[in-house]
């Protein structure tokens, strides 16, 4: 498959979009997708509508017998083998493929939820770590479908903190196996998985993982959880009481299973953006339905302000997340490319090309299940009173978005992670961060400039996006001034950071997006702008946050007063923006460009 369409892709390392200034030839964007990527499109939403919308009801049931036969048929088409290289029986596609598919088969969360935990954590860690021989026993029954996979990590007391986990792993007297004893919860597929990754600490220190067959001695499935949302997925706790494994399952280095289980992690974010922009599309499609169906007032619903409102934000909201997850991952494609070989060396590489872009991993994910939890939000409440009932789909939308923020690592250790991980990038180095921070002082101590006028329809909007960039590396700037080494403790400001950061990516996503399609959609331009207006009322109060936490007095004063000269701008018409994209959104009755 050909490489995304992205002018040079080296020069865009992690968390660079902050300190540069990147073109639309830059980024990758739906509209670059080859042909043979609209294909795979296509089977997947012929699928997704013909295949898993019949049996929605049954899933929801928790009638995993169907969850089993879907993903068999899933199977039969490929689509479980697309991150598996060849040679096992997958398709090795690229990464803007994978979360293609991810994206369509979203119709479902229950169904996603099943799809996604096969596919991503629970194959990929043996694809990137297995020795020849595991992978030659397990992945060409993982990619036909004949054996589910599901991955073991959380425990009660370690969600978030991974590397606290309880589970250990003892090597047995004749060296021939390990014995485990431990508990893991909240485990997605255990219910129908046939082979699990299950991290343990080997003699309680060297962090490991294994691969564990279904029905190994001493391995115990618990009750199925009953869960606010995704309630057809299976979720069960493990129980492992003297499980003897076998040493040749040891999956990677022993001491090193946070690698595997970390760089998973990266993939798993940037694909439930994917698919949080799948859930968003099929929501706003119902509600569309439904707001041009229900009369009130003797007119539809569709046709009031403060109801096009809600389908502007949420059209818009879609637009900048499509822009983003797609910018993202066409990055890492590219960057991924540059591979020619597949040997264990490479491997290696391409686990670190994909950690390169682990900040923008975190913003897709944290940035787009919140969009989806909003929207889906919008929905409900266009429905009214049906909304909340088990009738309408947008019940079980607004329920099966809430896991979002907590899967792949919760939204607030993500924002950690954002600001964190930039910050530690700037002291090492590698990050030109804190240049760019004293380029913005040095420019606010010279005095205001006039200011460059650009042309185009977005001319205003870059502005916006200029000072977003100005905005954020001054609030860095005064953060890092006032509490120094000691700021990544400052969990509240950083989280406020990461905001910002977010901001400035996403819009310039849509704006770059929106500048590559040269005029062949008004409403890229309309939802830009529409976009931007929030993107900007968001990096404000943010701002303002950090900053009333940072100074106070004389200092604070001055501060503000600068920060106010960078953030003033003309307020768009986004009332008249709005019902115009409401407007298309309605009369085609989906979310469309």
């Amino acid at each position: 498959m050909s490489s995304p369409a992205i002018s040079n892709p080296a020069r865009g390392i992690g968390g660079s979009f902050l300190i540069e200034d990147f073109a639309p030839e830059d980024v990758f964007t739906v509209e670059d997708f080859s042909d043979e990527q609209r294909q795979i499109e296509r089977t997947t939403v012929e699928f997704a509508e013909k295949e898993i919308q019949p049996q929605i009801a049954a899933i929801e049931a928790k009638d995993l017998a169907v969850t089993k036969r879907l993903l068999q048929k899933a199977a039969d088409l490929g689509l479980m083998g697309v991150d598996v290289p060849e040679e096992y029986g997958g398709l090795q596609m690229d990464k803007a493929t994978s979360a293609l598919i991810a994206e369509k088969i979203a119709i479902c969360g229950s169904f996603s939820v099943s799809f996604s935990a096969h596919v991503g954590i629970g194959t990929l860690p043996l694809v990137w770590y297995g020795s020849t021989e595991q992978k030659k026993k397990y992945l060409p029954r993982l990619v036909s479908g004949e054996w589910i996979a599901a991955y073991a990590l959380s425990e009660a007391s370690s969600g978030s903190d991974a590397m606290n986990i309880r589970t250990r792993a003892t090597l047995s007297g004749d060296g021939k196996h390990y014995v485990l004893n431990g508990e893991k919860m909240w485990i997605s597929n255990a219910g129908i998985a046939d082979l699990f990754t299950v991290f343990v600490k080997i003699d309680g220190e060297k962090f490991a993982a294994f691969l564990i067959e279904a029905g190994t001695a001493g391995l115990t499935v618990g009750p199925e959880e009953h869960k606010l949302g995704i309630r057809g997925s299976s979720t069960c706790p493990l129980v492992l009481m003297d499980c003897k494994v076998p040493v040749e399952n040891l999956l990677g280095e022993a001491g090193k299973g946070h690698r595997i289980a970390f760089n998973i992690l990266n993939v798993g974010r940037y694909k439930l953006g994917a698919a949080a922009i799948g859930g968003a599309k099929y929501a706003l499609r119902n509600g569309l339905r439904y707001a041009k169906e229900r009369i009130a007032f003797a007119k539809p619903i569709a046709s009031f302000g403060l109801v096009q409102q809600m389908i502007a934000d949420s059209a818009a909201g879609i637009y900048a997340g499509e822009s983003l997850v797609y910018r993202v991952i066409g990055t890492i494609d590219a960057s991924l490319s540059e591979l020619e070989t597949s040997d264990a060396a490479t491997t290696e590489e391409m686990q670190k090309r994909i950690e390169e872009y682990a900040v923008e991993c975190s913003i897709v994910k944290v940035w787009c299940s919140e969009m989806l939890e909003r929207l889906v939000d919008r929905v409900l409440q266009i429905h009214g009173g049906y909304g909340y009932v088990e009738e309408y789909s947008a019940e079980r939308a607004y329920r099966d978005s809430r896991i979002n923020k907590i899967f792949e690592g919760t939204n607030e250790i993500n924002r950690l992670i954002i600001s964190g991980w930039m910050l530690k990038r700037a002291v090492q180095g590698r990050l030109a961060l804190l240049p760019a921070i004293q380029r913005v002082m040095d420019e606010i101590m010279a005095g205001p400039k006039v200011r460059e006028e650009r042309d185009g329809e977005l001319a205003e909007q870059h502005f916006l996006l200029a000072n977003a960039k100005k905005l954020s590396l001054f609030c860095a700037g005064a953060a890092s001034e006032r509490f120094g080494s000691e700021l990544a403790e400052q969990q509240e400001i950083m989280g406020a950071l990461a905001d910002m950061i977010m901001e400035v990516l996403v819009l310039e996503s849509a704006i770059l997006r929106a500048e590559k399609m040269q005029g062949r959609s008004s409403l890229a331009v309309r939802m830009t702008k529409y976009y931007a207006a929030h993107s900007f009322r968001v990096l404000e109060t943010a701002g303002e946050r950090i900053l009333g936490a940072v100074a106070e007095g004389d200092t604070l004063r001055t501060r503000m007063t600068i920060f106010r000269r960078l953030a003033k701008h003309e307020p768009e018409n986004t009332v008249a923006l709005g019902r115009e994209i409401a407007t298309a959104m309605t009369e085609a009755g989906r979310y469309t460009l």
